[in-house]
């Protein structure tokens, strides 16, 4: 199991710079990372800038950085939702991704039928899924609910259904933006048990996070980027040293005008 990142740019496009779109409005916030105009009036998010990375079998990685610093930009370009504009990715090994646990819910379907529909969405074959259902459906606690539409359950019933299916497959590689819980405070220790040995059994992991907690519970490695740029890679309390410490870091001085 190997993950291979070499000069990888991510350039988003939007619309020209004279467009008042909402997309243009939120696009900048929602991803981060640098904005460029080029030459035809058109702007473009560079969201990752000629980032190269190396990771391991064995190695359990925490991305760290602010928002906008192309943390959730390189997941999704691990996960196969982003292909980068330039440069190269080369992964070994099945991925699974957590980015989105309730991608694919059906609430018109049981939440049974639903377990099968999220367990494909993943690649998963149905004799494994039909040999973890059991344990799927005592995880999410929902009881007779199981064999009702997902439409008659609460908010939280539906999270619970999801993050079980989700921490229910071993991966080899496993995505996540920020630690997997769901359901009320009672459901929550449960779920953070749950999500560790999940975890735990994944070859390598990629985590996004701004827990340095669970970052220094979880991951071996960690990778400080900064507006779409890796500022640096090692050890994990190596890398959280340098981010506190540009974290603590006082701002530059405002010149002064005439």
């Amino acid at each position: 199991m190997s993950i291979s990142l070499s000069n990888v740019t991510v350039e988003l496009p939007i619309f020209s710079a004279n467009a008042r779109s909402l997309r243009k409005r939120l696009t900048p916030t929602a991803v981060g990372g640098s904005l460029m105009s080029r030459g035809d009036n058109k702007v473009i998010i560079r969201a990752l800038n000629n980032v190269s990375l190396k990771i391991k079998d064995g190695e359990r990685v925490a991305l760290i950085g602010p928002n906008g610093a192309g943390k959730t930009t390189l997941l999704k370009v691990l996960s196969g939702v982003y292909a980068p504009t330039r440069g190269n990715v080369a992964i070994s090994g099945e991925v699974s991704s957590a980015l989105n646990t309730s991608l694919g819910l059906d609430v018109e379907l049981t939440g049974r039928e639903n377990i099968y529909l999220l367990g494909y969405y993943r690649g998963i074959s149905r004799p494994v899924i039909t040999k973890a259902l059991e344990d799927i459906i005592e995880t999410a606690e929902l009881g007779q609910f199981i064999d009702l539409p997902v439409n008659t359950y609460s908010a939280g019933m539906q999270g619970r259904l999801t993050f079980a299916v989700a921490t229910a497959f071993e991966p080899d590689i496993l995505i996540m933006d920020e630690w997997l819980a769901a359901g009320d405070s009672r459901f929550v220790a449960k779920a953070s048990e749950r999500t560790a040995r999940f975890v735990s059994k994944a070859r390598i992991l990629i985590l996004a996070s701004h827990s340095l907690a669970i970052v220094r519970n979880f991951c071996s490695h960690a990778a400080f980027l900064n507006s779409g740029s890796l500022v640096t890679y090692g050890p994990v309390e190596d890398v959280i040293s340098a981010y506190e410490h540009q974290l603590n870091a006082p701002s530059p001085p405002v010149a002064a005008t005439a």
